[in-house]
């Protein structure tokens, strides 16, 4: 089994135009997280923590991917594409080369659910920005004894997620489990592994008697499978895995390129207005 690595906390924060959410990691960590770069955590039953949204901003070289437990999402952008991420919804966005898009929260009972960003290889940074909208409908259930995994990229229990074609071959779990519930689990060997914790707690290594719960994050390390056993509460978690990249990041805001040049380059097309004209 692989142990654990690191646990991240994170901190509460404010961005968009005042969205209150949980900014879980980010550029600090993001040689130990290669591919992900950066994870906010939503959970709120006030409107007013997130209502302001995230109005129009410009993405280059990275891909979104916004999934939601709970609530409603807004979102259009600069090639005209306008939709809703609804509960229990996913929306995986390849910025590519760029695009400028808004997304704008609307007022539910709870808003519940992450936006996470994912690194693009050198290569494909300058690709067509690429959408896939997944429903509630189409991410793969797979029901256990103990526990509920849902499916949205990748491979578990001999079925296949509806995410496919991504360089870092990722997996992305939404595992539910009852109390003292165990998931084992064999990620590729070399992949980063994460989860984060929705609700609940457990323990993250099959001897450690620590638990960590709501809103930690648990990273481990490179080799071997994981195994997670679910608190007296029971235990609601995302696991990511994908392929580390290894390539130098720099990182301005929302665009994210290999080097300063490059990242210097973006935001000056940004100012005379020729960022969506590449390609």
């Amino acid at each position: 089994m692989r142990a654990v690595r690191r646990v991240i906390r994170g901190r509460a924060t404010q961005d968009g135009a005042g969205v209150k959410l949980r900014r879980v990691f980010a550029n600090d960590l993001a040689e130990e997280l290669d591919p992900f770069l950066m994870l906010d955590a939503f959970d709120s039953t006030d409107p007013k923590d997130y209502v302001a949204g995230f109005p129009w901003h410009p993405h280059r070289g990275i891909e979104t991917v916004t999934y939601l437990i709970s609530g409603l999402v807004e979102h259009g952008d600069s090639l005209g594409n306008k939709g809703e991420i609804t509960s229990g919804s996913c929306q995986w966005m390849t910025a590519g080369r760029g695009i400028i898009h808004q997304e704008m929260p609307k007022a539910s009972e709870h808003m519940l659910g992450l936006q996470l960003w994912v690194n693009l290889p050198r290569e494909k940074k300058m690709i067509p920005p690429v959408y896939r909208d997944l429903t509630a409908k189409e991410i793969v259930t797979v029901s256990e004894p103990g526990r509920t995994v849902k499916l949205l990229a990748g491979e578990y229990g001999g079925q296949k997620g509806p995410v496919e074609g991504i360089t870092i071959e990722p997996t992305f779990l939404d595992v539910e489990l009852e109390a003292e519930a165990v998931f084992h689990w064999e990620p590729q060997p070399e992949a980063t592994v994460f989860a984060y914790v929705f609700t609940g707690s457990g323990r993250f290594e099959p001897h450690d008697s620590n638990e960590h719960g709501q809103g930690d994050a648990v990273l481990w390390e490179r080799d071997g499978g994981i195994e997670v056993r679910a608190g007296a509460n029971g235990l609601r978690m995302l696991v990511c895995a994908g392929l580390p990249l290894q390539e130098p990041i720099a990182w301005g805001g929302p665009i994210v390129m290999n080097t300063r040049a490059e990242l210097q380059q973006a935001f000056a097309q940004l100012d005379d207005g020729t960022f969506l004209k590449q390609g």
